[in-house]
């Protein structure tokens, strides 16, 4: 039968709105002509934009090693004389279990990240999550539930995951505060709830990266955590810590900042995940909170209930093998409990520490003779450095970024998306002066990887300063 005329096509769902594609995206979209363009140059293309760990400390091998000698203390823990008997831990990795995954190893990180922050933590209150960005996900999901309009607070900058999914709720708003060097300005921060609340918006939670800020490059003070904290409890807001470089950190260990889960675990909802300090492909990630929120009918219940039950309708079972290989992470090579997970970090940490220094020196030998022009910020933690060019003819936008490629060979990430859409209103040059310059990734290791990253930053230099309209590094 031939279709009629005014039949649509195509599903009609006028109430869907296409979301716009992540600045991270977008890149990896363009990049594969952006780099053909520089090879026919002769250009070596030099990766400061991605944010993945670096492949010298992903290694999986020595991980899956340490894995099963773990699955055999196991067996051997239950004692089974049978060859062919199934192991408890074998069973339980293949078969149904509860949303909250094995309990040894939400017991094995409570005990080992709570020694580590100073907070003591409830194993039954430990909710498995696919990564931190499960975590936002399953947050967002608890508040936009009833379908009432939501606003978040979050930094102006913030990470784009957290923007994709607030905004994919046509009900949400967003409310950005912007930064200085210690954190969000906490005048700002006050201003923005409460223009929220007036036009008509339950306001939650504020979302923030604290440490290794990704985008910001920096991370936020303990005295400004503090006041931030009393304003959250002022205001009757949560505190969503997303935390993925905690363990990223490069100050002494008596200069670590304390997270907002160990200054306030009832008004903090903490999520952890293991990319960074273990491996990312398993996702293994914890929420956490000690919060309680009064329901519609009066009673106030924990917040972990609410969870809970997003977690058991969104994906009801984790991979138990993956917690318990994660279990395996928390154990050292005698198959005891670690005192702390910071010799771990300490491995990837020689890595990043090593490219961080190299970068933050050449910044220095080649671009601090103009500080009129150029400027960086300095990370704590994390895998990055927002670089500023000071000068008003430098426009940090696609086209900047696609001649960095085209022209130098540099993979660069433009500051601009991640600036929510309320702080470009307010300012339409927000981040239009800005790069995320990342030190975490290239495809070599040893020497070959300082090698590289030196050849890298050293050319961005070349690049910023041809582009301000200074003479460019002599003989590059």
């Amino acid at each position: 039968m031939a279709q009629q005329e005014d039949s649509p096509s195509s599903l009609v769902a006028p109430d869907i709105r296409l979301q716009p594609v992540s600045v991270t995206r977008k890149m990896a979209a363009s990049l594969p002509h952006l780099r053909e363009t520089a090879q026919k140059k002769g250009l070596k293309i030099h990766h400061l934009g991605a944010g993945y760990p670096h492949p010298e400390v992903t290694d999986p091998r020595g991980f899956i090693a340490h894995q099963a000698a773990y699955f055999d203390h196991l067996r051997d823990k239950e004692g089974l004389n049978d060859p062919d008997a199934l192991p408890e831990y074998l069973r339980e990795a293949y078969s149904y279990t509860d949303t909250l995954g094995p309990r040894p190893a939400r017991e094995a990180f409570a005990t080992v990240y709570g020694r580590d922050w100073q907070v003591e933590i409830d194993p039954e209150r430990l909710i498995p999550s696919i990564g931190a960005t499960g975590g936002i996900s399953l947050t967002c999901s608890v508040f936009e539930r009833p379908g009432k309009p939501v606003a978040y607070i979050t930094d102006a900058p913030t990470y784009a995951g957290f923007l994709a999914r607030a905004t994919l709720n046509q009900k949400a708003a967003i409310y950005s505060v912007e930064m200085d060097e210690h954190g969000p300005i906490v005048s700002r921060f006050r201003e923005q709830v409460r223009a929220a609340r007036a036009d008509g918006y339950f306001v939650p939670l504020y979302y923030t990266v604290p440490d290794g800020h990704n985008p910001a490059g920096f991370s936020f003070s303990e005295q400004r955590r503090r006041e931030i904290v009393a304003l959250a409890r002022e205001e009757n807001l949560l505190i969503l810590e997303d935390a993925p470089y905690i363990y990223i950190n490069y100050a002494p260990a008596s200069e670590r900042v304390r997270s907002f889960l160990s200054l306030a675990p009832d008004r903090t909802v903490h999520l952890f995940t293991g990319s960074k300090i273990g491996l990312p492909g398993p996702r293994v990630g914890f929420i956490y909170t000690e919060a309680t929120v009064q329901v519609a009918d009066g009673d106030t219940v924990p917040l972990t209930s609410l969870l809970l039950t997003e977690a058991s309708a969104d994906l009801l079972l984790h991979n138990p093998e993956a917690l318990r290989g994660f279990e395996a992470l928390l154990h050292d090579e005698h198959m005891q409990l670690r005192d702390s997970l910071w010799p771990v970090a300490e491995e990837k940490l020689a890595v990043y520490r090593d490219n961080r220094e190299i970068m933050l020196s050449l910044f220095d030998e080649y671009l601090s003779a103009y500080p009129d022009y150029f400027s960086w910020t300095i990370p704590a933690g994390g895998f990055f450095s927002v670089f500023t060019f000071r000068h008003d003819d430098v426009t940090t936008d696609e086209a900047f970024i696609a001649r960095l490629v085209s022209e130098y060979g540099i993979v660069a990430i433009p500051m601009n998306a991640f600036y929510p859409e309320d702080a470009r209103r307010r300012n339409p040059r927000a981040g239009l002066d800005q790069l995320r310059l990342s030190f975490c990734f290239s495809e070599s290791t040893g020497e070959a990887r300082r090698r590289d990253m030196t050849e890298a930053v050293t050319a961005f230099c070349h690049a910023a300063r041809i582009e301000s309209g200074l003479p460019g590094i002599q003989g590059h």
